[in-house]
């Protein structure tokens, strides 16, 4: 849905309402998140960071309520997505919930991670909820503890699950983006590449440190064996 220029004030007042009633409608075991769950997240978030910096239209939000208007009801919609990205050329401004209802795009790709250490979410009403309302173009869930990943894409009759290419990498041709499992994480391989984490990044520049460190010791070594010999032979021929 496309947003007002000026958001309605009684519209936002309604909407921030809708969020602190679901706020305080959640269980305490909601805040409790399994470490395999989190560190999925992290992942997602660190790639999508590195992402933007060639994609600033591609955004990635980290567990946002989601609320949008439901047709024929009058309860507004909620979903809390464990990560959800959108393509907008604008930086999008959400701070407690991204309600559709004035936001200028919905949700593009939905991610979510179902651990058996924890059960937050119903992710089968989020599958309906996703496809049947929301209507998100893209929903990608990952259950770490069997290693299965599946992408959907939504059509014409629904949510049909992405074939993986010949790597075994799924594809979102819209983002760029190939979706795959690397030592038990879901990763991302943006314009063919593996988008690097950070820990990587950092192991990376030490190993180019001590290569680097390597070759000016070996320099040096051999400019001092040079200068070693040019000795000897100007002793031997009494230069």
């Amino acid at each position: 849905m496309t947003p007002r220029t000026t958001p309605d004030p009684d519209l936002l007042r309604t909407l921030d309402e809708a969020e602190q009633r679901y706020l305080r409608s959640l269980p305490l075991e909601h805040f409790m998140e399994a470490t395999d769950h989190a560190r999925q997240r992290e992942i997602t978030l660190e790639s999508f960071a590195v992402i933007r910096e060639a994609r600033p239209d591609v955004q990635c939000f980290n567990e946002l309520l989601v609320q949008y208007p439901r047709r024929g009801r009058k309860a507004i919609g909620q979903v809390v997505p464990d990560n959800f990205i959108v393509i907008h050329p604008e930086p999008i401004q959400a701070r407690g919930n991204f309600s559709t209802h004035v936001q200028p795009v919905g949700p593009f790709l939905v991610l979510e991670y179902v651990s058996k250490h924890t059960q937050r979410k119903d992710y089968e009403q989020n599958y309906d909820l996703y496809e049947g309302e929301l209507k998100v173009p893209y929903y990608l869930q990952f259950y770490p503890d069997n290693q299965e990943l599946t992408l959907f894409r939504l059509g014409p009759g629904g949510y049909k699950a992405v074939r993986p290419d010949a790597a075994g990498r799924l594809a979102v041709p819209e983002l760029e983006l190939e979706v795959g499992l690397l030592d038990g994480w879901v990763r991302f391989w943006f314009r063919g590449q593996l988008v690097p984490l950070p820990g990587e990044l950092v192991r990376r520049e030490a190993e180019m440190q001590i290569a680097l460190d390597a070759e000016r010791a070996a320099r040096l070594a051999a400019d001092a064996e040079i200068a070693r010999l040019r000795e000897e032979l100007a002793r031997a021929t009494g230069g």
